[in-house]
């Protein structure tokens, strides 16, 4: 797997995209390793394709990942979740990510 989005997540980029007059346009995800090894992770939509690029399909979304970003977001899973103070964000569960914990079952 490259990279899953799941429908939560996708539900809330086709939001944006409406929200943003967008709707279309594919979504560039970027990670970047850091100094300390952990990553930097970026998205945005973006209709300037190069040539190099790994183009998909996941949940109905058009990803674009750059050459320099492919090998980082392996297997990662972009999610839209609550957080503890209740509000919202995109999160990556990312096993290349030295950061990375496995989201533990809720009982």
């Amino acid at each position: 797997m490259l990279l899953e989005v799941t429908t939560k997540a996708a539900q809330q980029i086709r939001y944006q995209a409406k929200q943003n007059r967008m709707e279309g346009m594919p979504l560039r995800i970027a990670a970047k390793r850091n100094s300390d090894g952990t990553l930097h992770y970026g998205m945005g939509f973006d209709d300037t394709g190069r040539d190099d690029d790994t183009t998909f399909q996941t949940a109905g979304i058009d990803v674009v990942i750059s050459p320099m970003s492919l090998d980082l977001l392996s297997n990662t899973v972009l999610d839209y979740v609550q957080l503890d103070d209740g509000k919202y964000e995109f999160i990556y569960l990312n096993p290349n990510d030295p950061n990375y914990k496995p989201p533990e079952d809720e009982a």
